[in-house]
């Protein structure tokens, strides 16, 4: 009770309104944080457990007692969708407080701006690319609508962790707060976070506050976990074995039961159809194209079946309008439509009262498989999600690697190290972000105009994000710069932005760190349909918001397509997306094939074709033998380590082993196995690579010769050298890979 007479007056009767008759234990111990300490807090509940509510409360009504004079609370959110979830909620909290709400994107209302610039109140929810846009074009206005700010709260704060686009948020968050001369607390809510404590540090980084961690007991979670495997095409995995799961699921009939089922009818597609009969789910799958693809043939599915469309489609080369109406009919609570989705629906939109989420083939991270679970499980129920995995049968010469189901085994790792480890992925600290450094030193001189390269360098440099980056390096970038006319010097020493690095200023895409393709915006009639790249000539087809049409025009200056809609399927392409997969995954799939454990959530086939998978291993003596002889002299190489230790791994073969090797046409299936060709016996290559990784060597030496790795979005304009310097150094991890190397001779 001692946390809920702190709150105000509104606060409580909201509560009551809502009908609480307790606080949770979230709310109470970020109630404690917040009213008893002066220190940053980091919050971390499961999905649904009221994290926005446990932070708000105590935060507004610090507002209350006392009022800001600009804006109060700065929330800052990765999705539009989420702002514009929240934005409600927000609302209907401080309407009876006068306590006015701002929602600063793209498509938010440009009066609700004008009126905020006018009078800085209350709390403003933004995008990091909104902040960003607002840094550069009103950086005279930040003192004004920043001045008396006391919290920034950064909701999902996970997503940020790990990639160039949450160096930008906190480097944003530092300007802001170095411009406006204020001091505000931060607060990061997240319903994944493996390491704490690193995420703490990260949170708190350049603010000079520590970060605090309440504890509390969130209660038992429960989930109602499946996972079952297809081929795609019969039979299945030793259909013969029976198995009995408590709350998962029945088997099901996989084809649709008609003569006029869409040809080369897929039976995880047809077991999701007959699944989501009657009920309100999401699809989730890894891409944009898989996205198009399940819609497209569920849809198919229904028609074939004679039943109502009940399929959705939302991600992020949709329209606006299109992702909106997905959005809004998973709200209905009596709409039973379900939504293929990407990751745009995995983070915190409150999307009514799911009944199942379904995923097809394995995530690559864990973060990402909790997200996706807790979309479901929310208003009292337990959260459930089905795994359905997918491969081809192996031709009949197939060689062993292809012999494991993949996914089904990550599936499976990603589940274990979370119910065992509670492992989640932890932070990423340790890049050279040379593409962000470009970024953030164009935006801050774009934002103040001419300055000294000695004010330029103290700006940019005493960053948190750019700890790493040294005043060497920083002085080739700028010489670069200046060089290609991204920067200007003045007659009075000083410099500028210059004309061609305008051109990339000015452009809106310029707000954004994360990798963009040129897109197309797609048109049939007077709707928009959303975005393509690569569009395709007159008279093909393009697949998009889950159906296929024929493209009636290409305006190549406009960048847009118009088109018609018709029957059939196609597959989709907007942009290449890489995953990024831990050690620890690849670690645990490698105790998966090697332990005999049982998995109460496997299904029939999933439990045998896992049982096949197993025999597999154990034939051919994986479990202590990363290298296996495939005959002749073609080998396979398990390593088990994630992406980066895995890439390192490649280029440590190739270029530092592979003339005593006798290395040949080495194939990459990146991160699980290596094949290749070598003129060495087994014995020999463990002693070669043992040797070789023990030497001391410059990761420079994993970079070819004249070659550029352009990773991130702004490394065109970066020096080579930087360029190769911040693959070899930040994103190759080399440490894994050597660790890993000279332990396989102490093993065997």
């Amino acid at each position: 009770m001692d946390i809920y007479n702190r709150y105000a007056p509104f606060i409580q009767d909201y509560i009551y309104r809502s009908g609480w008759r307790t606080l949770r234990a979230v709310q109470n111990a970020a109630g404690d944080a917040i009213f008893n300490t002066d220190k940053n807090v980091l919050l971390t509940a499961s999905t649904a457990s009221g994290k926005t509510e446990a932070a708000f409360f105590p935060i507004l009504s610090l507002l209350d007692e006392q009022p800001s004079s600009s804006v109060g609370v700065l929330y800052i959110a990765p999705l539009k969708a989420l702002i514009n979830d929240q934005f409600g909620r927000l609302n209907d909290l401080c309407e009876e407080a006068d306590i006015p709400v701002t929602r600063w994107h793209g498509d938010a209302p440009r009066s609700q701006k004008q009126k905020l610039l006018r009078k800085p109140a209350g709390i403003l929810q933004i995008t990091p690319e909104s902040l960003e846009a607002l840094m550069i074009n009103k950086s005279m206005e930040i003192p004004a609508l920043f001045g008396d700010l006391r919290f920034i709260v950064i909701d999902e704060i996970h997503s940020l962790l790990r990639a160039d686009r949450g160096g930008q948020t906190f480097s944003l968050i530092e300007r802001l707060c170095r411009l406006a001369g204020s001091n505000p607390r931060r607060v990061g809510l997240s319903a994944t976070i493996g390491n704490p404590e690193a995420a703490g540090k990260f949170l708190g980084a350049g603010s000079g506050k520590e970060t605090i961690i309440p504890k509390f007991d969130g209660g038992k979670e429960v989930w109602r976990l499946s996972i079952e495997h297809f081929f795609n095409s019969a039979p299945q995995a030793n259909e013969t074995r029976n198995s009995v799961i408590e709350a998962a699921p029945p088997t099901a009939a996989l084809e649709p039961a008609t003569d006029t089922a869409p040809k080369a009818a897929n039976p995880g597609i047809g077991y999701i159809f007959e699944h989501t009969r009657g009920k309100k789910c999401l699809i989730f799958t890894n891409s944009r194209e898989e996205c198009e693809l399940v819609c497209q043939t569920l849809r198919q599915y229904s028609e074939a079946n004679h039943e109502p469309d009940r399929f959705l489609i939302h991600h992020g080369n949709l329209s606006a309008a299109y992702r909106e109406s997905a959005e809004e009919a998973m709200k209905d609570d009596d709409s039973l439509m379900s939504v293929c989705a990407t990751a745009t629906l995995e983070l915190g939109i409150d999307i009514g009262r799911l009944e199942r989420a379904f995923q097809l083939d394995a995530p690559f991270t864990v973060s990402g498989f909790l997200q996706r679970m807790g979309r479901t499980g929310r208003r009292g129920d337990p959260s459930e999600m089905w795994f359905v995995m997918r491969e081809d049968h192996p031709e009949a010469r197939a060689m062993l690697p292809d012999m494991i189901p993949w996914y089904l085994i990550q599936g499976i790792a990603l589940v274990q190290l979370y119910i065992e480890e509670r492992f989640v992925e932890p932070p990423k600290t340790d890049k050279l972000p040379f593409s962000l450094l470009y970024h953030q030193t164009m935006s801050i001189l774009a934002s103040s105009g001419e300055m000294t390269l000695a004010e330029l360098a103290s700006r940019v440099l005493t960053l948190s994000t750019f700890h790493r980056i040294s005043q060497e390096d920083f002085g080739t970038l700028l010489r670069h710069l200046i060089t290609i006319d991204h920067i200007n010097r003045t007659e009075n020493g000083g410099v500028i932005v210059g004309l061609a690095g305008e051109r990339i200023v000015n452009n809106y895409k310029f707000y954004a760190v994360f990798q963009e393709n040129i897109e197309y915006t797609v048109r049939a009639g007077s709707e928009e349909l959303g975005t393509i790249v690569k569009p395709p000539p007159v008279g093909d087809k393009i697949a998009i918001a889950g159906r296929v049409w024929v493209v009636d025009e290409v305006d190549h200056k406009r960048r847009e397509v118009y088109c018609t809609l018709v029957k059939g399927n196609k597959p989709a392409y907007f942009g290449d997306v890489a995953g990024d997969i831990h050690t620890r995954i690849l670690e645990r799939m490698h105790d998966v094939l090697a332990e005999q454990k049982d998995y109460s959530y496997l299904m029939p086939q999933a439990r045998g074709r896992l049982a096949e998978a197993r025999e597999t291993f154990k034939k051919a003596e994986m479990a202590n033998r990363p290298l296996v002889h495939l005959g002749g002299k073609m080998w396979a190489l398990f390593a088990w380590l994630g992406s980066y230790a895995f890439l390192a791994l490649e280029r440590f073969l190739k270029i530092r082993c592979g003339q005593r090797l006798g290395l040949k046409g080495m194939n990459s299936t990146r991160p699980y196995y290596l094949q290749f060709t070598m003129d060495v016996s087994e014995e020999e290559f463990y002693k070669i690579v043992a040797e070789e990784a023990a030497i001391d060597f410059d990761p420079l030496a994993l970079v070819y010769e004249k070659e550029v790795p352009v990773f991130e979005k702004y490394d065109e304009y970066v020096p080579e050298e930087l360029i190769r310097k911040g693959f070899a150094n930040g994103i190759l991890d080399l440490k894994g890979m050597q660790n890993r190397v000279l332990s396989w001779q102490k093993n065997l």
